[in-house]
C-alpha cells in the first residue's frame, strides 16, 4: 500500500494557496525535521589527549607514594596513545604484606584517599570494579575511562580467619578516644600510652591538625570527631551538621573538617543525638564519606539512630560502638569497671568497640587495665580492624 503526505493548510482569503505556496511548506518542514535530528543527536564524549592523561597518571603515582608505607612497590604503566582508543593508563600499587590486617587496611584508605584527592581535582570519576587480588578500580573523565587502579593490599589471608592452624581468630577490642583537639598535653599522655589506640579529633580546635599530625608520626589511628546536633544541644560545636541541610552544605562541611583533621581514615559522630536519628540527613552524608574512601563508626549516643544501617545501605564500611561508654563517670574506679566490661563483651561478642574520653581517670584506668587483656585473651586492634 503506498502512503502520501498531505498537508492541509487553512484557507485565508487574503493569501489565495497557490502549488508554490505548498511546495514551499513542504521543504520547510523537510528541514525543520532535519535540524531537530541534528539537534538532538548527543556528540559522542572524547578521551582527553594522552599526554594529558600521562601527566595525570603522573601525578596519582606521586600521590600513591607519598599517602604509601616504606616498602610499597609502584609501578606506572602509559598505555594510552593517539592509535588505540581501548587501554588505559595503569597504576599498580603492591603494599608489603607486614603488620596486621587492621593496619594494612588502614594504609589503602589512606592511599585511596590521597588519590581520590586527584581525580577531583582533575574532574575524574571513578568506577568500582571486582578484583581477586586487592582493590581495582578505573577513573573516567567524561565517562571515558583513562586509568586503571590496582590496589594489591598484601593481605595474609589467612589472618582473616585464623592461623595457620585454623583456630578462630581471638575477641577483638578497640577502644576509640573522642574529643582530641583543644589539649596538647592529654595528647602526649595518649601517646605514651603503648596500646593501639584510636583517636578521634574535633576539627577547628586549637591543636586539632598539630594532634592529628603528631598521632600520625606515632602510629595512632585518626579518625575525624563529626559535629552533629543533639537533641540537648549541650555545647554545640560552632559548626556542626544538622538536619534539613543539603547535600552540598554536607558535603562542603565535611571537606573542610578534613582540611582541619588531616590524614584521617573514617568517622565517627560527636554528639549527634539530632541528627544520626535523621534519615534524610544521614543520606546525604554517606555518600559523601564512601567517595572520600572514609569508614563511619556510630557512637550511638541515642537509641534511635540510624546512622549505621545508612551507611550500610549506602556502601560505606562501618561499625558501631556496641559495649557501654567507658567513662560516663569520670572516676578510675568506675572506668576500670566498664573497660572491665569492654573486654568481657569483646569475649562475648567476638568483637567489641569501646568509646572513651581523654580524662585524667579514664588515662589512668587504661594503664591499670589494659595490660590484663592479653591474659584475658581479647587481642587489642585498632578501629578500622573492626568495620564491614
Amino acid at each position: 500500500m503506498a502512503w502520501r503526505l498531505v498537508f492541509i493548510k487553512p484557507h485565508s482569503p487574503f493569501a489565495p494557496e497557490t502549488q508554490t505556496t505548498r511546495s514551499t511548506f513542504t521543504w520547510l518542514f523537510v528541514l525543520f525535521a532535519l535540524f531537530a535530528a541534528i539537534g538532538c543527536k548527543k556528540p559522542e564524549a572524547e578521551r582527553p589527549a594522552p599526554s594529558k592523561i600521562h601527566a595525570i597518571t603522573r601525578e596519582l603515582a606521586d600521590a600513591a607514594k607519598s599517602a604509601a608505607p616504606a616498602g610499597t612497590e609502584i609501578r606506572v604503566r602509559l598505555q594510552v596513545s593517539e592509535g588505540n582508543a581501548e587501554p588505559t593508563d595503569r597504576v599498580d600499587i603492591t603494599l608489603s604484606p607486614s603488620g596486621p590486617d587492621a593496619v594494612v587496611r588502614s594504609q589503602v584508605a589512606k592511599i585511596q584517599q590521597a588519590l581520590g584527592a586527584v581525580a577531583t581535582r582533575n574532574s575524574l570519576t571513578e568506577e568500582p570494579s571486582e578484583s581477586r587480588e586487592g582493590i581495582l578500580f578505573f577513573y573516567l573523565k567524561s565517562g571515558v575511562r583513562t586509568h586503571t587502579i590496582h590496589i594489591h593490599s598484601g593481605e595474609n589471608p589467612s589472618s582473616r580467619s585464623g592461623n595457620a592452624t585454623g583456630r578462630a581468630s581471638s575477641p577483638k577490642l578497640a577502644i576509640i578516644l573522642d574529643d582530641l583537639g583543644s589539649d596538647r598535653a592529654v595528647a602526649e599522655a595518649i601517646f605514651a600510652l603503648p596500646y593501639p589506640l584510636t583517636i578521634s579529633v574535633l576539627p577547628n580546635h586549637e591543636h586539632s591538625t598539630e594532634i592529628a599530625n603528631e598521632a600520625h608520626r606515632r602510629g595512632f589511628e585518626v579518625l575525624l570527631h563529626l559535629p552533629m546536633q543533639s537533641i540537648a544541644n549541650e555545647q554545640p560545636e560552632a559548626q556542626e551538621l544538622r538536619p534539613g541541610m543539603q547535600a552540598a552544605e554536607v558535603s562542603a562541611m565535611v571537606s573542610q573538617f578534613l582540611q582541619n583533621v588531616p590524614g584521617v581514615v573514617g568517622v565517627n559522630n560527636h554528639q549527634g543525638s539530632q541528627a544520626t536519628s535523621d534519615p534524610a540527613l544521614m543520606s546525604e552524608l554517606m555518600p559523601v564519606l564512601r567517595d572520600r574512601h572514609l569508614f563511619y563508626i556510630d557512637s550511638r549516643t541515642t537509641a534511635a539512630t540510624v546512622a549505621f544501617d545508612t551507611a550500610q545501605n549506602s556502601g560505606v564500611h562501618s561499625a558501631f560502638r556496641n559495649v557501654p561508654f567507658l567513662d560516663d563517670v569520670a572516676e578510675v574506679a568506675a572506668v576500670r569497671k566498664q573497660l572491665n566490661l569492654a573486654l568481657r563483651g569483646a569475649r562475648e561478642k567476638g568483637e567489641a568497640i569501646a568509646i572513651g574520653h581523654p580524662h585524667p581517670a579514664t588515662l589512668q584506668a587504661l594503664r591499670d587495665v589494659l595490660p590484663q587483656a592479653k591474659a584475658q585473651g581479647v587481642q587489642l586492634v585498632l578501629a578500622s580492624g573492626l568495620i564491614h
